[in-house]
């Protein structure tokens, strides 16, 4: 939702915050916790 809203592709928003296009993926299909770590990079790049 967040990407989608930034017009990001996965491949973009993967490089930003250093995981694999798939991690993306998956995390969006709801297949995949993210790490705390991960998700604070998240949270930083969209301002949330």
């Amino acid at each position: 939702m967040w990407r989608a809203k930034r017009g990001l592709t996965q491949k973009e928003l993967a490089t930003e915050v250093d995981v694999s296009r798939q991690t993306i993926n998956a995390i969006e299909g709801n297949r995949y916790d993210s790490s705390l770590e991960l998700g604070f990079k998240l949270a930083t790049y969209f301002d949330c």
